[in-house]
């Protein structure tokens, strides 16, 4: 399928190192299981068993781990590892041969003459976990103990020993199920286990070390319910099962047998077969969720939940270059229901309130999305019958007028009084890290092409009034935007113009200029847009949010909160902006042998950063001075799509859609 991510002990019994590099299971419904590599939690986030309990949203982080214990002999080997004020206890990384990522997590333990395989993944559409142990070498007495830690709290929280908990245990043959608190799903374990013992103790004052970094509440405790106990020298292998579904340990072997060839199927499907493209279609799937009858995308692990800038930014990466246009068109469907006053929703609450409409570009960024389908499938009827109305009402909307004051200005620009509404929207308390108000240079590129795409599907519909009304608006923008944007003094773009106020801050922004189908630009013009952002933002991670000579400029993205989202929009660097970069580089360059491989070395450093952080996929973000720290989530959606994406689309020699 693609070469498995290992480490052996000289990384896995290093803590620094170990605890560096987390894995990352998905179901298809918004939850997950993650942790490091040895199983020590450094986050809220991590745990065996993290449900969607609405699809995608509401999730509840219902198993944190299992406490591991392998008794030889009646003496004692602690297999697990936590971290407790002042101390990492126990240590049973001391233990572990190897962990690899094959295609799930596979941790292998050596104790003395026996070798001891756990392997861990998520069953696709269900809140299942599943670890498997296999122990291998001869086990005259051998036992497996197992203890189960459980929260049953919202996965962006902590929980502490209370006396709400309910500690019943109930039994029968090969299941042990929990109801700790009213109102939460019970939790069902599924075993093959010679005994089951009650328990009812609690682990105090678990420290989470990257929560502790983010100035966030670190310390937990955790409920043990119960004590399962496994006779290895009968069998040598243990199961267990942790749902919201009733099963039968008995089933774990065909769920793996089924998830490995599933996960087979989607590599089967590259149009590129590399290293960096066959592991990117398998981390793309992470993100590929149901949301009600149809499909979201989730923004990024493990915080995110499903927002609508980044469904569409992502989905020619995420469904279409992964030969999966069912899933965009499904996602395509389920936003477009939920468009209201012309408006994408920016994102799904993760307690399932009502969508929040608040940004300018999700919208637009509908238009790029439908278009890249049309490319891909060439369904125009798809589009006439299931998105065209929506989206001429869109355009309708923004002409006449939105929320926040988002409409159509005399000069044909698209404007708007809100502060907030970009994807550089980062606020803390009432400050407005960087209010964008009036014509932010990105939501003119695309706007411009949501009415060029607008007027090519009117066209081919039959729909002249709405193909000469946006062939007007179009060039009523084309017409006045390099008069109000062009800063000849830098030679690129200004990033906001706001009456008479321009905005000379360089950012990567103004890349969508050049890098969208429908440029707005001259040739040289374009050219010098992309010559100062390589000088000015380019960096082996992604384009830094803010040129380093810029007096707001932050090197690095550390500390609370206040301090992270001062940087996170100026000066950060963000993986998902090479893919429009180099669009745009071999826009103005041309696709020469030449060209494709200065613009391949764009993407040089991701191989190795598969190994790091988040294995298999790449984080959100990076510090903006070097060596480029990885930040922020471990895996990122837009950061996944837009890197495979330019590499299939991009950069292949005659891969052209």
């Amino acid at each position: 399928m693609h070469e498995p991510i290992r480490f052996d002990q000289s990384i896995c019994a290093d803590l620094d190192a170990a605890l560096d590099r987390e894995w990352l299971e998905t179901n298809g419904l918004g939850s997950f299981a993650s942790s490091t590599i040895i199983g020590l939690n450094t986050r809220r986030y991590h745990g065996l068993l993290i449900a969607a309990t609405q699809p995608p949203v509401a999730r509840m982080l219902l198993l944190a781990k299992l406490e591991e214990t392998l008794v030889l002999c009646g003496r004692r080997f602690d297999l697990s590892a936590n971290r407790y004020p002042g101390v990492v206890q126990p240590q049973g990384y001391e233990y572990l041969k190897e962990f690899r990522l094959d295609p799930f997590p596979v941790f292998v333990y050596q104790v003395e003459a026996l070798e001891i395989e756990k392997r861990v993944w998520m069953v696709h559409g269900e809140n299942s976990t599943v670890v498997e142990y296999e122990v291998r070498g001869a086990c005259a007495e051998c036992t497996l103990e197992l203890r189960p830690l459980i929260a049953f709290r919202d996965y962006h929280a902590t929980t502490h020993a209370n006396d709400a908990l309910n500690p019943e245990v109930r039994t029968e043959p090969g299941r042990a199920s929990v109801s700790p608190y009213y109102g939460l799903p019970t939790l069902h374990f599924a075993h093959d286990a010679a005994s089951i013992e009650t328990s009812a103790h609690w682990y105090f004052n678990l420290e989470y070390d990257r929560e502790r970094e983010r100035g966030l509440d670190f310390r937990e405790d955790l409920f043990n319910p119960f004590v399962l106990k496994f006779d290895l020298a009968q069998h040598a292998s243990a199961s267990v099962i942790a749902s919201t579904a009733v099963h039968e340990a008995s089933a774990a072997r065909a769920l793996r047998v089924a998830e490995i060839e599933r996960r087979a199927g989607l590599v089967r499907q590259a149009r590129r077969q590399d290293s960096l493209v066959r592991s990117l279609m398998l981390a793309s799937d992470a993100f590929i969720v149901r949301r009600g009858e149809g499909h979201s995308v989730i923004a990024g692990y493990p915080w995110f939940a499903d927002w609508g800038r980044d469904a569409m930014i992502t989905l020619p990466g995420l469904t279409l270059v992964t030969g999966r246009p069912e899933i965009a068109k499904s996602v395509l469907q389920a936003f477009a229901r939920t468009v209201d006053q012309g408006m994408l929703p920016n994102r799904f609450p993760d307690s399932g309130e009502a969508p929040e409409y608040n940004t300018i570009d999700a919208t637009l960024w509908m238009f790029v999305a439908v278009e890249s389908l049309v490319r891909y499938t060439s369904d125009l009827s798809f589009v006439k019958d299931q998105l065209y109305e929506t989206l001429r009402g869109i355009i309708d909307w923004h002409v006449r007028g939105t929320r926040y004051g988002i409409r159509v200005d005399a000069d044909g620009c698209l404007t708007t009084r809100g502060e907030q509404l970009t994807w550089m929207d980062a606020k803390v308390g009432d400050w407005v890290v960087t209010p964008r108000r009036g014509k932010p240079v990105e939501v003119q590129a695309l706007w411009y092409n949501a009415v060029r795409i607008m007027e090519t599907l009117a066209g081919e519909f039959g729909d002249a009034a709405t193909r000469t009304r946006c062939a007007e608006l179009a060039e009523q923008l084309r017409a006045s935007f390099p008069h109000l944007f062009w800063n000849p003094a830098a030679g690129c773009l200004y990033d906001v113009v706001d009456g008479e106020r321009r905005d000379a801050a360089i950012r990567p922004n103004q890349i969508f200029a050049v890098s969208l189908v429908h440029t707005l630009l001259p040739d040289d013009q374009a050219r010098s847009v992309v010559q100062v952002v390589a000088r000015e933002l380019l960096t082996p991670y992604g384009l830094r949010t803010l040129a380093p000579g810029d007096p707001n400029y932050h090197p690095r993205y550390e500390g609370a909160q206040r301090s992270r989202d001062g940087a996170y929009h100026q000066g950060t660097v963000w993986p998902w902006l090479l893919g429009p970069f180099i669009g745009a580089y071999l826009k103005v360059n041309g696709r020469t042998p030449q060209t494709l491989a200065k613009a391949a070395q764009c993407l040089a450093a991701f191989p190795e950063h598969l190994h790091m952080a988040g294995l298999g996929q790449i984080s959100e973000i990076f510090d903006g001075d070097p060596p480029h720290h990885r930040r922020g989530c471990i895996a990122q959606a837009w950061s996944v799509a837009e890197i495979l994406r330019a590499a299939v689309e991009d950069l292949e020699p005659g891969v052209r859609f």
